[in-house]
């Protein structure tokens, strides 16, 4: 594959991560979530529904039940669930999220660094063709 066609691979890939829309964000999290070892626990009585609601959605929380640290994570829209886990789960969830980051950016860079080589003739030539 060639330069170009790298680029439009990366160049897609980036745009089709921008258009996802906040439940497709909120189930990739949550994908993530469950990799990292959190426990998927689903808000199906009415008394779980009433405790989810205390919690703010979609951010974590820590508790501490028995001296033991615990990160909740409340769902109310995409799976209306609670997502509980310990300091690993936390832990590993925070270095999966690094590497996601990581790999995202080193991504976006290739991208513009293929835009190097790219050819501006047809667009009027850089940076004397056209202006701002």
């Amino acid at each position: 594959m060639n330069k170009l066609g790298a680029a439009l691979v990366v160049l897609g890939t980036l745009a089709a991560a921008a258009c996802e829309t906040p439940q497709q964000r909120i189930a990739n999290k949550e994908d993530m979530l469950t990799a990292a070892g959190f426990k998927f626990l689903p808000a199906n009585t009415p008394t779980r529904q009433a405790a989810l609601k205390q919690l703010p959605p979609n951010k974590f929380s820590r508790q501490i039940r028995d001296g033991r640290v615990f990160y909740v994570y409340p769902d109310p829209s995409v799976c209306a669930c609670l997502y509980v886990g310990d300091q690993t789960a936390y832990g590993t969830y925070r270095a999966n999220v690094f590497q996601k980051n990581l790999a995202d950016e080193r991504a976006m860079t290739a991208n513009e660094m293929s835009m190097y080589s790219w050819d501006w003739g047809p667009w009027g030539g850089y940076p004397m063709g056209w202006y701002y």
